[in-house]
């Protein structure tokens, strides 16, 4: 089944104000009506609960006291960290942190950091902070952050601080990684781990949490990524103290680093590949984007609060500043999204941001198929009927209602397969010496070949009935492998609803995909380099002797990872079966995709060109096979709960 991915809700839908444009959708008259009563323009003049604008807007600026700078930080621009842990307050108990005592006291501190950056020339604050930014690995950014200051606009300060704090969790993710230790997924996760206490301090850490690391605290970065705080909201002095904090942070792991000798290695940014597939709407030109701005002054969708972020983004679209663009939309969208959310399923309050004790409304519950009580979320039905006759942003409707996802993970799964299934596809045609077709092969080899056999007459039972590809063959001719797998590929697959567990199980997948891919690449690389080193006899004995170990092991290797490719599609297909297994089958399931992924990583080694270990590879690939024969004679695999569910139906 697939679904189109929900667009967001055009900015004139609801009720006709002056000057806007034509509104007529087919929701009804008396249900839009409705709606766009709802979203009229309300006295509230906050996303923030009470608790949380007090904390944010009020208490730093409680206490009264001038602080010399020289306190905070030298001349040479070192920061004086027990000064700024020292204005960290603890329970009674000493077991956790006073998060309103913590911002009382900080927030002097935070205004006498604020006044000395802005007493700053760019040059100045280059010449003295830049050389102790260069561990988030993305030092270009503080000098923005500096002019944003500078200029006082509140939505560049937010963008600013937004962008701020993805640099610095990215950053902390990074030494976590040095230290052997997986990145969380969440920011509050990181900032506890006992290794980041051990290279910064767990004072220092404190810090951070009052910063970016609890809802308890100011939250900041949270409040501005999901669209509740407002320009005018967020007091520039900290964005100025996290500039300030991240500064001190690299001195602190300068002097970590130089003590145990390690070095510091940044995990490689994510590059979006084939950009070129996701050019499907129509250029935004000059003349639409005036159209957009007309739209957008008149929406109910946009609180008026929010408007300067909103012509911030325009500003940005029009300097060609398109990442900083994005941001600030993904987050007002995100915004809109929660009001209509709360309007069409009538709970008004969720508007807010909540009490540290209970979660607020972000994307995750907004675009979820159900309530926390076990209602059917509205929005997504409401967001799916087409939304209205004016031509240019009708073409876009038109464009989005056949749109399918290009950079969700599933769909990038699909790719890595059938790139990895080409590669493959060509290694019968790697130049080989004349005495591998004299080459026997042994008992091991025998073993994995039944196995092959076996595990393959069991996934083919799962094939779909159709275009030619018939399930129950009892077997799969060489040629016919691509047609399989790419049939497979084409599937379409639900992408809207992708729980947590189905999105752990494809990330398990495609690293299984990408170790195969290497797989191949090497094995590319390996047979020409050989194959010339053979003709112009350059290889030694024992070197010819691995040479041709690995032309007959590469014959082996060639159906094992496109029966792994074959699984991985069928296994994909059927996906959101994984919702059906009970905790323990899940916990089971993952760890035989985890078993797989073992494998293609240890292929990996043995088949570079330093190690050349082809023998072991084959030995290695006998183990593995077995594992996979056992565990699809259990039938627990996601095609057979498929089947099984296919079964139940059809009683």
């Amino acid at each position: 089944m697939s679904v189109a991915p929900q667009r967001p809700l055009p900015a004139s839908r609801g009720r006709a104000v002056s000057g806007s444009v034509p509104c007529e959708t087919r929701l009804g008259a008396g249900r839009g009506a409705a709606l766009a009563g709802m979203l009229i323009e309300d006295p509230i003049a906050t996303c923030l609960s009470p608790p949380v604008y007090d904390m944010i807007c009020k208490l730093g600026f409680e206490v009264r006291e001038n602080w010399d700078i020289d306190r905070i930080v030298t001349q040479r621009g070192d920061v004086c960290w027990p000064t700024i842990t020292a204005c960290v307050m603890y329970t009674r108990s000493a077991q956790s942190l006073d998060y309103r005592g913590s911002v009382r006291l900080l927030g002097p501190v935070c205004e006498a950091v604020h006044s000395h950056l802005l007493s700053l020339t760019k040059g100045q604050f280059e010449t003295r902070y830049a050389p102790w930014l260069q561990w988030t690995a993305f030092p270009e950014l503080f000098p923005e952050i500096f002019a944003a200051l500078e200029s006082l606009q509140g939505p560049a300060i937010s963008l600013g601080l937004m962008k701020l704090t993805a640099c610095l969790e990215r950053a902390l993710g990074d030494v976590l990684v040095l230290l052997g230790k997986d990145c969380p997924f969440l920011l509050r996760d990181l900032l506890v781990s006992e290794e980041l206490a051990a290279v910064f301090g767990r004072p220092v850490m404190d810090v951070l949490k009052v910063f970016v690391g609890s809802p308890c605290g100011l939250n900041l970065r949270n409040v501005l990524w999901h669209g509740f705080a407002s320009p005018r909201e967020i007091p520039p002095k900290y964005c100025s103290m996290m500039m300030l904090l991240t500064v001190g942070l690299g001195q602190l792991l300068k002097r970590y680093l130089e003590q145990t000798r390690r070095v510091l290695a940044h995990r490689p940014r994510v590059a979006l590949a084939h950009l070129e597939e996701a050019a499907v709407f129509p250029d935004v030109t000059p003349e639409v984007l005036g159209v957009l701005e007309d739209v957008m002054r008149n929406s109910t969708f946009i609180r008026k609060v929010m408007m300067p972020y909103w012509e911030a983004a325009f500003l940005s679209f029009r300097s060609h500043r398109f990442a900083d663009c994005a941001v600030l939309l993904l987050t007002q969208l995100e915004a809109g999204l929660r009001r209509v959310f709360a309007a069409v399923n009538q709970c008004p309050r969720r508007l807010l941001t909540a009490e540290p004790t209970a979660l607020y409304t972000t994307f995750d519950e907004i675009l979820a198929k159900h309530l926390n009580d076990g209602k059917i979320n509205q929005l997504p039905l409401f967001l799916g009927e087409p939304a209205m006759e004016e031509a240019a942003i009708g073409s876009l409707a038109a464009l989005a209602d056949g749109y399918r996802a290009h950079f969700h993970p599933v769909s990038q799964l699909k790719k890595q397969v059938l790139s990895c299934e080409k590669s493959i596809r060509v290694w019968p045609l790697l130049p080989l010496p004349e005495e591998a077709a004299r080459s026997v092969a042994t008992s091991e080899t025998h073993a994995c070949e039944a196995f092959v056999t076996e595990i393959l007459r069991e996934l083919l039972r799962h094939l779909p009935e159709r275009d030619g590809l018939v399930s129950g063959w009892d077997g799969l001719p060489a040629g016919r492998w691509p047609e399989a797998i790419q049939e497979l590929c084409g599937t379409p697959i639900w992408t809207l609803f992708c729980p947590r567990t189905v999105l752990e199980v494809v990330t398990v997948l495609r690293s299984i995909g990408a170790r195969c891919a290497c797989v191949s690449r090497q094995v590319a690389a390996s047979a020409e380099l050989r194959h010339q080193q053979w003709v112009e006899r350059r290889l030694r004995s024992r070197q010819r002797q691995t040479y041709l170990h690995m032309v007959s092991s590469v014959k082996l290797l060639s159906p094992v990872l496109q029966l792994i490719l074959l699984l991985i599609a069928l296994e994909l297909v059927n996906i959101h079966m994984v919702g059906g297994k009970s905790p323990c089958e899940y916990q089971q399931y993952l760890k035989f995709l985890k078993s797989v992924l073992q494998y293609t990583e240890k292929l990996v080694a043995h088949t570079s060109q330093q190690r050349n270990k082809w023998s072991e590879a084959i030995s290695l690939t006998r183990a593995a096979l077995l594992k996979m024969w056992s565990f699809t004679e259990k039938k627990q695999m996601l095609i057979h709960l498929a089947k099984k569910s296919a079964s139940k139906g059809d009683l």
